[in-house]
């Protein structure tokens, strides 16, 4: 890297939401300076950054034309055009994760296809065109169908319970994967810089909205055994090495009771499951994404405390400016850290902040999450 990240490097981000506004609130503390893409003209990025550029992440010309005289770019959204970030990086710009990785990480297919290839545990798959496709498909009902592209925060996703849902299900390009009997939902995320440095977080343990299929509380770290941890971050590097990634590496996994872990699906960027880390751990996931896109060093990942995360979701009924109930009682409860990602409006199930409650009894830590789950409301 022929410049200084602390100097005249220009980074660009692109995607302009909570994932970049809390990148560039650490980056902030490296001196970085930051160009951000994103369509929506009040993105949460958009009073943070050095330069703000309102257009598409999908367009060919938008994309390209942003990154033609930046240093480095990376990514808080894989739903990018990963055509013009391979003509980026021809010309000699930076792009970290590679565009070949995500390239493959936008299409679950070709994400299962590389897990079988590289002898990586994942449940049992197989492609369909659309829903006629259904009907031939050889695993068993009730399983899950999954849009290959454009899918994310639960959406894509359908559970096809039997031949009755079929007339519902997706009449796109999809996989179709055996349900898995699963005991917990768990996640490692993994650091690489280019020099091959590898660092894992601990292991944390997830609880979903069922209503919505995303993160609605979490767990760090496990107290699953040392053998559970140590398998699911050997998984998570042997990936992330597979790959020859650059950066963060999110590994969603299914644990299940006989203790197998079965990988579920990659996010190749900081992750909802890993937003504790800035209360909980030594380094955060956001600063150990810069460590790793700059080749530096990377961080301490060990736990400071026990951590507990709860997303603030949109309430059901409510759409409109946004209002958060519960904040001034929050606040006076002791080790509670919240995060508002500066979105104006609310709509059912949308991500507008999360809370990390910290305290070093681990049963306390849950208990006074739980409250803040009740607690803490987003209306309009």
């Amino acid at each position: 890297m022929a410049k200084d990240f602390y100097g005249d490097l220009r980074l660009g981000i692109l995607g302009g939401g909570q994932l970049g506004r809390m990148l560039i609130q650490e980056a902030i503390n490296f001196n970085v300076n930051i160009h951000v893409l994103d369509p929506d003209p009040n993105a949460p990025c958009k009073k943070l950054c050095n330069q703000f550029e309102v257009g598409s992440l999908s367009d060919f010309e938008t994309v390209y034309n942003f990154g033609k005289d930046l240093d480095m770019i990376t990514i808080e959204i894989e739903k990018v055009n990963v055509d013009a970030l391979e003509a980026l990086e021809d010309e000699g710009v930076l792009v970290y994760p590679q565009s070949r990785v995500i390239r493959l990480i936008q299409d679950k297919g070709l994400q299962k296809q590389f897990f079988k290839q590289n002898d990586i545990p994942t449940s049992a798959f197989q492609f369909v065109s659309n829903r006629e496709g259904l009907m031939n498909c050889q695993i068993s009902l009730p399983y899950i169908q999954k849009l290959r592209k454009d899918g994310y925060d639960g959406k894509g996703v359908k559970k096809i319970n039997s031949q009755a849902d079929f007339a519902s299900a997706f009449d796109e390009p999809s996989i179709v994967e055996e349900l898995v009997p699963f005991e917990k939902e768990i996640a490692v995320i993994v650091a690489r810089n280019d020099k091959g440095d590898m660092a894992t977080f601990p292991m944390v343990e997830m609880e979903f909205n069922p209503q919505a299929n995303l993160v609605e509380f979490l767990i760090s770290p496990s107290t699953y055994s040392f053998d559970i941890q140590a398998k699911a971050e050997s998984i998570a590097k042997k990936i992330a090495n597979d790959l020859q990634i650059v950066g963060l590496l999110a590994v969603e996994m299914f644990l299940t009771a006989d203790g197998d872990i079965l990988v579920n699906e990659l996010a190749p960027r900081p992750h909802n499951s890993g937003h504790q880390t800035i209360e909980g751990n030594y380094t955060s996931q956001f600063a150990q994404h810069l460590r790793a896109i700059f080749n530096l060093p990377l961080g301490n990942t060990e736990s400071r405390s026990n951590a507990i995360m709860v997303n603030l979701l949109g309430e059901e009924g409510y759409e409109g400016l946004a209002k958060y109930e519960g904040i001034q009682e929050a606040l006076a409860m002791d080790g509670v850290y919240i995060h508002l990602y500066g979105k104006k409006y609310t709509k059912p199930f949308r991500k507008m902040g999360h809370v990390c409650i910290v305290n070093p009894d681990r049963s306390l830590a849950i208990e006074n999450a739980r409250k803040i789950q009740q607690l803490i409301k987003v209306i309009a």
